[in-house]
């Protein structure tokens, strides 16, 4: 039986820095029938001179996206992939060499999956250890995922697979038009979801989505990123995520409203209670910003506009 093409796609911009070992780590693949999508969203930096360097490989394609957003630029992947599956890998990311044969074995054994992603691991800056007041659940925000050692059907979408480590069979996701333009990071902003809506419809629809553990990605941890106000700023605009998700699948209600109003309070209540942990303080301290965000951005599309006074 002969393989299935695997579109293996990775959407970057302005990580040239990053982009060039995620790229390498593809092209040391076990599996043999796949092709590479770079998907350039935009960039400003040296991306197109770090794909240049690897361009003359016969499976590697280059294409430019001007339309600014992650939705945007896997939906361009797709849309000029000859896979039938798609493997989407983040462009700060590095695959393991039998990345794309455990997802194949995978769809295979479970021919009604529409949807697989596995382990996510992180890679620490060098002479960078994690910071006290990081705790294991936060750790999540910057990639890590691990739902344990055997293959998983996950029923709950809160459990999808990471977007940096995310395949979907490409005939699905036509059938739903494509990743939701209106959710996924735009420039620096980090609205998010759009994975998880995207799983959603797959359960809704009776497909099944699978954690691989084989599939193992690592995931660089950018610098940047390990300073408590990049946490508060993740978390505030997963509540907005949330929230946004939710009005765009009609579900959003005053009663969820007041739920995450309960959950701001006893995220904050908490935080006080462990006062003398760090890391469990400032985990709360996030969770409680991140009902913030979704409490703010609900009145916002549950309060009625005054409508403006006519012209006497």
């Amino acid at each position: 039986m002969s393989q299935p093409l695997i579109s293996a796609i990775i959407c970057t911009h302005n990580r040239a820095s990053y982009l060039g070992p995620a790229i390498a780590s593809l092209l040391g693949q076990t599996y043999t029938a796949y092709e590479i999508i770079v998907v350039d969203n935009a960039s400003t930096d040296d991306t197109k001179a770090v794909v240049n360097a690897y361009l003359p490989h016969p499976q590697l394609i280059y294409v430019y996206e001007s339309t600014l957003g992650l939705s945007a630029a896997r939906n361009r992947g797709a849309a000029i992939a000859r896979g039938s599956i798609l493997a989407y890998l983040d462009d700060d990311a590095e695959a393991s060499p039998y990345w794309l044969a455990a997802l194949a074995e995978a769809f295979e054994a479970h021919d009604k999956a529409a949807i697989a992603g596995g382990a996510v691991s992180l890679i620490w800056p060098q002479d960078i250890t994690p910071p006290s007041w990081l705790s294991p659940t936060l750790s999540q925000s910057l990639g890590f995922y691990d739902l344990g050692a055997t293959t998983q059907l996950i029923t709950d979408p809160g459990q999808t697979p990471r977007g940096l480590n995310y395949a979907v069979k490409k005939d699905f996701l036509e059938s739903v038009g494509g990743f939701d333009p209106q959710l996924g990071r735009v420039g620096k902003n980090l609205l998010s979801n759009e994975e998880l809506h995207l799983t959603q419809q797959a359960l809704m629809a009776g497909f099944e989505v699978l954690f691989v553990p084989q599939a193992q990605v690592a995931h660089n941890v950018a610098p940047e990123r390990l300073n408590r106000r990049w946490f508060l700023r993740r978390s505030w605009w997963q509540g907005i995520s949330e929230c946004y998700r939710e009005h765009l699948t009609h579900t959003l209600t005053g009663q969820r409203l007041q739920v995450r109003g309960v959950c701001l309070l006893r995220g904050l209540v908490k935080a006080l209670k462990s006062w003398q942990d760090p890391a469990l303080r400032f985990e709360n301290l996030v969770y409680a910003y991140g009902q913030l965000g979704y409490v703010f951005s609900g009145l916002r599309h549950l309060v009625p506009k005054p409508r403006a006074k006519a012209c006497p």
